[in-house]
């Protein structure tokens, strides 16, 4: 009655059964013995029929826990020999894709780790940290290798530094699905052109790549062009307006050496004015009032200016607007902002 009460809760179905139960008290830790029904014959993957059991091996399994208690699965897990002579293992259903494991802890792990760091989850299901993150690597392995990327048409391309800013990843993400999908080092053309083969890797071609949202480094571009013909370049909105604010800060600093004032000024004008305190948006209001004497002002009203613009939505709108931002820009001695323009 035991035994059944014990398959029940496992889930278990023929040919698996709970052949015993076992608790340590010491260890505060039950072991359930499972086997399988003799005379059993299973398949194996890729070869057709039932095949006989040659030897069998035993396996202990971490399971979710028994109450507050850790579970232990012992299991007799059957090889069998295949027509042609060779032993195989036979794996039930339930066993994890690493060893050690059932696929219900896997489970409880990979829910944990959305929510939680590593190190937490490890004390929470008593594992050590390299473990944890041994399992999700594994699932992260069998993600990536099943990927089908034949329908992707949109990508954004960033790169970010790593490791104290010493080195860099690019990043690509499926625009659609508003998820990464291919990471590697660098951040120069060839990081596209292995974007491109790893398409190709995953059902895709980089024909059927339309549009790409990259910033403007020249590496990025050269690799679009290079590697994914028919693509069309959209540079991100953000990126054009970075370069507005570098020329921003650019005059400022200039300024700066006959306008001590503007020595603290420099994250009141780069934020965003909705993110200022009141101190904040009072200073920047006594600078942008002079913005016919001070250059500073004059460099962040353009600034703004050229945010509004990309904000609105109409092409043929934006355009000219865009032509006339660049014009007004030229015809101003704000000479850092003419590189921006």
């Amino acid at each position: 009655m035991t035994n059944q009460l014990f398959e029940s809760a496992l889930g278990m179905t023929a040919p698996w059964c709970v052949q015993a139960v076992d608790f340590d008290a010491a260890q505060r830790q039950p072991t359930i013995a499972v086997d399988f029904v003799a005379g059993t014959r299973f398949s194996y993957a890729g070869v057709a029929g039932e095949h006989p059991v040659h030897d069998t091996q035993i396996k202990r399994l971490r399971h979710l826990n028994f109450f507050q208690h850790e579970c232990i699965l012992e299991v007799r897990v059957p090889r069998v020999r295949l027509p042609d002579g060779s032993v195989r293992l036979v794996e039930p259903d339930w066993v994890g894709q690493l060893s050690g494991f059932t696929l219900l802890f896997e489970a409880l792990v990979l829910m944990l780790v959305q929510q939680m760091p590593f190190a937490a989850v490890a004390r929470a299901v008593n594992l050590s940290w390299h473990r944890v993150h041994a399992i999700c690597s594994r699932y992260v392995e069998l993600a990536l290798a099943a990927a089908d990327l034949s329908e992707v048409t949109a990508v954004a391309i960033d790169e970010t530094s790593y490791r104290r800013g010493h080195e860099y990843l690019t990043l690509v993400a499926d625009m659609q699905a508003r998820r990464v999908m291919f990471v590697t080092t660098g951040k120069d053309a060839s990081t596209i052109e292995r974007f491109a083969a790893y398409l190709g890797k995953h059902g895709g071609t980089s024909k059927q790549i339309g549009s790409v949202s990259i910033d403007m480094s020249p590496a990025f571009i050269k690799g679009v062009n290079e590697h994914l013909p028919d693509a069309r370049l959209n540079f991100d909105k953000f990126h054009v307006v970075v370069h507005a604010s570098k020329a921003l800060d650019t005059v400022r600093r200039q300024q700066q050496k006959v306008d001590p004032k503007l020595k603290g000024m420099r994250w009141t004008l780069l934020k965003d004015a909705n993110r200022l305190n009141l101190a904040q948006l009072t200073d920047l209001g006594a600078l942008v009032s002079q913005y016919t004497t001070k250059r500073t002002a004059q460099a962040w009203l353009y600034r703004e200016q050229l945010r509004g613009i990309l904000e609105r939505k109409q092409i043929n709108v934006v355009s000219a607007m865009l032509h006339q931002w660049c014009t007004n820009v030229m015809r101003s001695k704000v000479e850092p902002m003419k590189d921006a323009a």
